[in-house]
């Protein structure tokens, strides 16, 4: 993935020629000196660009358009300084095609009490600039994001850092590359969907791939090549008897190995974001994709189960947002209960699939048998996730719009050890409980793949499902079966 800081959001500021030159000159002054305390700001991970003050409508068509174009450019931040008439804007807010942030701020934070004058008025004008601005894009119909507050203070500031970083997310969506090896698992409602929608609101796009594809790059991989990618499993991980040099099962991970090395290649030569496979459709390799899958995912790549393209793509969009910050983002499943009435929990897992990027300790490199898929005993990392506050993220398509579900959790270490559970693992409390947000999750019609990500809050997904005009709905400690069914019934 790219780093962070290698996109842009503009600044543009807002004002018009009714105040004069040396007032427009203070104006765009004030505008670089935000844009550069905001740029220095680590709570930011894009380049603030500062654009000259705007005060026609020519100007701001010009810089609209100029933002759409430019492919660094994840957005814009636009700043009513003084009153700029929003009819100006109209031509300018039709072409754009970049996320929108409002900052509503003003440049002097207090008011001067003892020497307030109208120069002083006249200069933070935001308060009547940013409602006039507001109006026209509220009219307009424009999907955006408000922000109020001085723009030195941290609030201000770290809403700004999570809507860009929801903006790099979808900025990388579009036009990105989906590739499925094999079909949805069969007769699976909730992973289907449609995907010329999904392109067409989303951006990106999802197309098959013949297996035989994937097993001619694996058969590509030299033994020179698998044997430096086996030694790095030993470096980086804790490798059980049966799997290390002298283990009786030593060539199963060699295996392993050439599947992903094979499967990276593929990804990379494609220049994909993210992928599915299915355990219906393996014919040519000799084992299910576990450590594989595990590691792509590990380095930004999306990924989900029995074809589940929709879940993929989120994965990938989480990684992209949560690049930089404490915690991983992996796909998930909610697999089974713990239904103590005194302490409920949920036990994510999957077969094999969950990355390593929300390890608590080191991953252990086992092989087990997999009953499913008709092949030899796939190879895959073990681990427990981080304790500490998560959330659990889908989308589904309820055939007439896209939908994205939120659920917060708070992850628990387990209260005794699992010695015969061969998958990694993540343990949780779901906000505000278990017989609530399951409940709603149900009547929502909440798929059983998440995308589950210690890193990023629902105030994130919030900002990408705006940006995507998705419906959203958070399950928190604030919701109630009652209020829950209402909203849905609104919709």
């Amino acid at each position: 993935m790219r780093d962070l800081d290698s996109y842009e959001a503009w600044f543009i500021t807002g004002s018009q020629h009714l105040y004069g030159k040396e007032a427009l000159r203070k104006v765009d002054e004030h505008a670089q000196q935000i844009a550069r305390e905001l740029n220095s700001s680590s709570e930011i991970p894009v380049r603030i660009v500062h654009k000259p003050l705007v005060a026609t409508s020519d100007a701001i068509h010009g810089v609209c358009q100029e933002a759409s174009r430019d492919d660094n450019c994840v957005g814009i931040i636009t700043w009513m300084h003084t009153f700029s008439p929003a009819k100006m804007w109209i031509s300018g807010l039709r072409v754009l095609q970049k996320p929108l942030a409002h900052l509503h701020t003003q440049f002097d934070r207090d008011i001067p009490w003892s020497t307030i004058d109208m120069d002083f008025m006249n200069m933070n004008q935001s308060a009547h600039g940013g409602r006039e601005f507001g109006h026209i894009c509220t009219r307009l119909g424009i999907r955006r994001k408000v922000i109020v507050g001085h723009w030195q203070d941290a609030a201000t500031v770290n809403d700004l850092g999570g809507w860009t970083r929801a903006a790099v997310g979808w900025h990388d969506a579009q036009g990105a590359q989906i590739a499925r090896f094999g079909d949805n698992m069969r007769d699976v409602a909730v992973t289907e969907g449609d995907k010329v929608e999904a392109q067409i609101q989303l951006g990106y796009a999802v197309n098959g791939f013949g297996l035989g594809d994937l097993v001619a790059a694996v058969d590509g991989v030299t033994d020179a090549a698998t044997d430096q990618l086996v030694q790095e499993y030993d470096d980086c991980y804790s490798v059980t008897v049966a799997l290390s040099p002298r283990g009786e099962r030593r060539e199963s991970l060699r295996d392993a190995a050439r599947i992903e090395l094979g499967l990276r290649t593929f990804l990379e030569q494609g220049n994909f974001k993210a992928f599915t496979d299915t355990f219906e459709n393996l014919h040519g390799l000799r084992q299910l994709p576990g450590i594989a899958v595990q590691r792509l995912m590990n380095d930004g790549y999306g990924f989900a189960a029995e074809g589940d393209w929709k879940t993929a793509a989120l994965v990938r969009a989480m990684k992209v947002m949560a690049e930089g910050l404490k915690g991983g983002t992996s796909f998930m499943e909610d697999y089974t209960y713990h239904l103590d009435p005194i302490n409920p929990m949920v036990l994510g897992a999957h077969m094999l699939e969950i990355c390593p990027s929300i390890a608590a300790n080191t991953p252990s490199v086992e092989i087990h048998p997999l009953s499913i898929g008709e092949r030899e005993d796939p190879v895959r990392l073990i681990f427990e996730a981080a304790p500490g506050e998560a959330v659990n993220v889908a989308i589904q398509d309820l055939g007439d719009e896209f939908r994205m579900l939120v659920n917060e959790v708070d992850v628990v270490s387990p209260p005794e050890m699992l010695p015969k559970l061969p998958v990694a693992r993540a343990l949780w409390k779901p906000r505000p409980d278990l017989k609530t947000a399951t409940t709603a999750w149900i009547l929502a019609g909440g798929p059983h793949h998440t995308s589950f990500s210690q890193a990023l809050h629902s105030e994130h997904l919030e900002n990408f499902a705006e940006m995507a005009g998705l419906q959203l709905l958070v399950i928190d400690n604030d919701t109630s079966v009652r209020a829950f069914k209402s909203a849905l019934n609104r919709r």
